[in-house]
């Protein structure tokens, strides 16, 4: 007589799994409100001093100028949900629970990505509402029922997901924080801005299609200039996003733990 196994792996339980390990990190708490108050404190800051000197600048940029730097938290982040896992031997837990690993990746990606998003949109609807407080007797004066603005708003959290994304990815493929920490910074931050210093117009194209100026592109609610259109810096953006994920779910599968 066989006995009914009374639980089974699936994908729902899997999420839930993962959502719960998210919640439970103080990292995650702590990131998240560094992330969010980088934006705000920036964004309050740019408009209580606005003198007119920026006014060419467009103003979902001028008051979204903190994401520069939250951006590189809400990044750590994603490499601190697959990474820290190699370091304190958990992954093995993890991997022994769902042995057949990749719904593990899938989970955390799809986790991260929702917090990150929901997050970032959150955080720069509010800070450009407060922005406006200062600005909405100047040239700078605008609303979000503007053309383009709930959509630039909407297309830098998704440009700071897709990017956070990358660097999960990272953090899964080279399984060391320092590491993809290293590779984020100096790969997708840096490497872009040198290659656009060398003096030849066919790398100068194609850098617009690297992660970050990708992402730039979608925060703008006017077309920024030399900048690829926001629907194909969005595209850009998820293939990059998609091929570090696949490349981190194929050595998952092929290397031990």
């Amino acid at each position: 007589m066989t006995t009914a196994v009374p639980y089974r792996v699936t994908a729902p339980r899997v999420l839930r799994s993962e959502w719960h390990k998210f919640w439970t990190l103080r990292s995650t708490w702590i990131t998240l409100a560094v992330a969010s108050a980088l934006v705000l404190a920036v964004g309050v800051t740019m408009g209580s001093t606005y003198d007119g000197d920026d006014s060419e600048i467009d103003t979902v940029v001028f008051v979204l100028l903190g994401t520069q730097l939250s951006q590189i938290c809400v990044a750590v982040l994603g490499i601190l949900v697959t990474a820290s896992e190699y370091s304190t031997g958990m992954i093995r837990a993890s991997l022994t629970a769902v042995p057949r690993r990749l719904p593990v990746l899938w989970s955390k990606a799809g986790v991260f990505a929702a917090v990150a998003f929901a997050l970032s949109f959150v955080t720069n609807v509010v800070t450009f509402l407060v922005a406006q407080i200062w600005l909405s007797d100047g040239d700078k004066a605008t609303s979000l029922t503007d053309a383009g603005v709930l959509g630039a708003l909407a297309g830098n959290a998704a440009g700071i997901t897709l990017m956070s994304l990358i660097a999960l990815g990272l953090g899964a493929l080279l399984r060391s924080v320092p590491a993809a920490i290293g590779a984020f910074v100096g790969g997708v931050m840096i490497l872009p801005e040198i290659l656009g210093m060398l003096p030849y117009d066919a790398v100068d194209s194609a850098v617009n299609y690297f992660p970050t100026q990708s992402a730039e592109s979608l925060g703008s609610a006017t077309r920024l200039a030399d900048a690829v259109p926001p629907a194909m810096g969005l595209l850009s953006l998820t293939l990059w996003a998609a091929a570090v994920l696949t490349a981190a779910a194929l050595l998952l599968r092929r290397r031990d733990v």
